[in-house]
């Protein structure tokens, strides 16, 4: 690979007196263990390396940019949110985080039973062999064909988001001539600590009934009329990349509150209560996420409590972890390409992908860690921006970080912890090809998600 030299951006010394930007690692070759999946490690020449095969070796493979998922990661993260709720709560994966065939196996072998919440999420999910029971439907807007496939199938709930869809649903299931297990899902008017767009509970926003002005008490009375649906429960969910356990505490407390209004009104003791999912992971190490006991401790603690307050039997708890289980299982690797110092600003870093594969950045204003993978360096850091081949300024995947000073073209730098909603939201803007998705364990590596071809876009193309 090229070392040529090239005019270096600020170093560490003259970013830190803006006060703007954290200081670099003493060690940009160190890899936290809470960013990275559990099998990342630097081979002895500094490469690194995840199931034990080095990315170079990947890349030659499977070329870049692409997503490596650790699949033993994977597992072993299921298997930790299972054992920490029990066999008295139910663990649903957010397929919407990120889904494949594969990914529906893993689930079922692990244990862990599957939210879906479009008709091409469930079809994948009966496709790879979920049992319909083991799967929740949720969604804003359900249409009437994707409501029909799933009563036919036989899905294990159907979460109500509005008036509407509580006929819809019932009027389908008598059809059909079977009750529909569903919840209804309400907004609590809590807002996660999180950002405007993916904080889901304040009552301005498109999801679910509000608790406010008697709304959702009003659909449980319609739920509990209709002959066509059997009410199992109430759902919540108070946004994304959430820390806090607060907004949990004060979001079951409401809903317990509701749940007590139930059965004063009804004589229903409604015996589940569902508490979303939106769990953070460490995106960079400033991050600090719970472990999943931490968190079944804490929901079930908070449940037990205002339950009792309310003179209720404790209902079953179900959670939804998406991001928090494959989020830190995988990382995009790319090439480097064009290297643009700007003299007293920073170091562009431009790669082979960008906003088609990753558009959270831009999306979200989503913070990331960067790291050069293809080898160690022990030159001085300087300050970066990544960003990728697309025709917006927008176009970035790691807004501030730091790499080492003799980065060239053609090395290999990795962004971790993008198994969550990256490949999910990746786009073909400027007719870009969408990554594969690989799987890595134990010194294999296949793929799981192919990567798409000139073929693929122009086979769409009928004009």
């Amino acid at each position: 690979m090229s070392r040529s030299a090239h005019p270096a951006g600020p170093r560490h010394a003259d970013v830190l007196t803006e006060g703007h930007y954290t200081a670099p690692a003493a060690d940009l070759n160190a890899l936290d263990e809470k960013v990275w999946s559990r099998t990342v490690t630097r081979d002895p020449d500094g490469a690194l390396t995840v199931g034990g095969i080095a990315v170079a070796r990947l890349a030659e493979e499977f070329g870049t940019p692409a997503y490596f998922l650790d699949e033993s990661d994977f597992r072993a993260r299921c298997r930790a949110w299972a054992d920490a709720f029990g066999p008295d709560a139910d663990v649903f994966y957010a397929g919407k985080a990120f889904l494949s065939r594969a990914v529906v196996r893993w689930l079922k072998e692990e244990g862990l039973n599957l939210d879906v919440c479009s008709g091409g999420e469930l079809a994948t999910a009966l496709d790879a062999g979920m049992p319909a029971e083991r799967i929740a439907f949720h969604g804003n807007n359900k249409t009437v064909a994707e409501i029909e496939r799933a009563v036919e199938a036989g899905v294990g709930r159907i979460v109500l988001d509005s008036f509407q869809e509580i006929v819809r649903v019932a009027h389908i299931a008598q059809r059909h001539g079977v009750r529909q297990r569903v919840q209804i899902r309400v907004t609590v008017g809590v807002e996660a600590h999180t950002h405007e767009f993916i904080a889901t509970a304040h009552e301005d926003q498109k999801f679910g009934i509000a608790l406010a002005g008697g709304q959702a008490a009003e659909a449980v009375r319609r739920a509990l009329s209709l002959d066509g649906l059997e009410l199992i429960g109430v759902h919540s969910h108070i946004g994304s990349q959430i820390f806090d356990m607060a907004g949990f505490e004060v979001s079951a407390r409401r809903v317990v509150q509701l749940l007590a209004e139930v059965r004063d009104e009804h004589g229903v003791e409604l015996p589940e209560i569902d508490l979303g999912g939106g769990l953070g992971i460490a995106y960079t190490s400033e991050d600090d996420p719970r472990e999943p006991y931490e968190i079944a401790k804490a929901l079930s603690d908070i449940v037990t409590r205002e339950c009792e307050a309310a003179g209720l039997r404790t209902p079953r708890i179900s959670v939804e972890p998406g991001r928090a289980i494959v989020g830190p299982t995988a990382f995009t690797l790319y090439e480097v390409g064009t290297i643009k110092p700007l003299e007293g600003l920073r170091t562009y870093v431009s790669v082979d992908g960008g906003m088609s594969d990753n558009i959270r950045t831009a999306l979200y204003d989503a913070e990331y860690s960067v790291a050069l993978v293809s080898r160690t360096s022990d030159a001085e850091p300087m300050l970066v921006r990544v960003v990728g081949k697309h025709c917006e300024s927008g176009d970035i995947v790691v807004k501030d970080a730091f790499l080492p000073a003799d980065l060239a073209p053609g090395d290999l730098i990795a962004v971790p912890a993008t198994g969550a909603y990256c490949r999910s939201m990746a786009s073909n803007y400027n007719h870009a090809l969408r990554p594969p998705v690989v799987a890595v364990r134990d010194g294999e590596a296949r793929v799981i998600v192919r990567r798409e071809t000139e073929e693929d876009l122009l086979r769409l193309d009928v004009g």
